[in-house]
């Protein structure tokens, strides 16, 4: 994905549900989803494990978050082999993008996603490409 095109998406998705968002701030998951937050992001955890995580109501699954929360980005923090289920979830959400972080990929699930009209990036920090590509929001 282009440049221009991330930078299109990171301005214009604005509610980002965040596939295995862990409660501890060591791990980079709640750096990535707090600094998110912290530009404005609406974050949805999804964590079958929490029932909050920064300050949100956390759910199991994609499929569990309610309807009238719009899911823009599918930001995922899973093992690439974990990631297919969730790309199809992230289709049956109506998602407009699936986003697997730095380290993450999976072909097949991306080029599903793809099929479903779905925008896709792999293996790229979210936090990353927001300071390179948006600056500082503060």
């Amino acid at each position: 994905m282009e440049d221009q095109e991330l930078r299109g998406l990171l301005e214009s998705c604005r509610v980002i549900a965040v596939v295995g968002l862990s409660p501890k701030e060591d791990r980079p998951s709640y750096r990535v989803a707090s600094y998110l937050k912290a530009q404005g992001y609406k974050i949805v955890p999804i964590n079958p494990s929490a029932n909050e995580i920064l300050g949100e109501k956390a759910y199991p699954s994609l499929l569990d978050v309610p309807e009238e929360i719009e899911v823009h980005i599918v930001d995922v923090f899973r093992k690439a082999q974990d990631v297919p289920p969730i790309a199809e979830e992230a289709v049956a959400r109506g998602a407009k993008v699936l986003w697997l972080q730095e380290g993450i990929v999976n072909d097949e699930a991306a080029q599903k996603a793809k099929e479903a009209g779905l925008g896709v990036v792999q293996d790229r920090c979210m936090l990353k490409e927001h300071r390179r590509l948006l600056g500082y929001a503060h």
